[in-house]
């Protein structure tokens, strides 16, 4: 990405929830969630959010593209609380996309193996032979005028999981910048927002769940 390609929002930052051990915002969308390589690249939510809170830490990511919901750690003790959670999926992530085509169906699964597009990075693929497992249970919200509404429910969290998924059921996200073409591919964003997230805090373990409504 050359550094005219970047021109991440000015959006003051949303803090949807913050205490000794988490950090919770909402992420606006075309801001990198960690820096890239090169300094044209080093704006991005980390180091917006480590301005405010200094002891904050990554736990995961979210596409520079998709908005939403994205939790720090504010303690090494809540960084390695959360990142086991992640790895053994207790955490669970809800997302709302507008999509191309009005979906047949009401609710549905995905379970396609995906795997890195080598000489097409950083895209990915469905692949039967050397995928790793991926799952997506989708369920529509409404349908009408050419596209479909959709909450999505990821079950693993392959990178671009979600964005090859619905390309895969012939419903590619409207605006994503990899994944659709033509009119699909022609919205001012990546029409793809975290919606929820819920985890156990690391004090105690309570569950929380936290919740960022989509701008679209």
């Amino acid at each position: 990405m050359s550094s005219s390609d970047y021109d991440p929002p000015t959006d003051p930052l949303v803090i949807l929830h913050e205490d000794q051990e988490v950090i919770l915002v909402d992420k606006p969308a075309g801001l990198l969630s960690v820096p890239g390589k090169g300094e044209h690249l080093a704006d991005c939510l980390l180091t917006r959010v480590q301005a405010v809170f200094p002891t904050a830490l990554l736990v995961h990511r979210l596409d520079r593209d998709t908005s939403g919901v994205m939790i720090f750690a504010a303690t090494r003790h809540a960084q390695r609380h959360l990142g086991l959670q992640f790895e053994k999926r207790q955490t669970q992530k809800t997302y709302v996309a507008r999509v191309w085509g009005e979906m047949a169906e009401k609710t549905g699964t995905v379970d396609l193996p995906m795997i890195v597009d080598w000489p097409n990075r950083p895209l990915q693929m469905v692949c039967h032979e050397t995928g790793k497992p991926a799952q997506t249970d989708w369920r529509v919200v409404r349908r009408g005028g050419g596209e479909t509404r959709v909450r999505l429910m990821p079950k693993t969290g392959r990178s671009h999981q979600l964005r090859v998924h619905m390309l895969a059921l012939g419903h590619p996200i409207l605006g994503d910048p990899f994944y659709a073409t033509g009119a699909a591919r022609d919205h001012d964003r990546m029409m793809l927002h975290s919606e929820t997230l819920q985890f156990r805090h690391p004090d105690g373990g309570k569950g929380m769940r936290i919740t960022a409504k989509a701008p679209f």
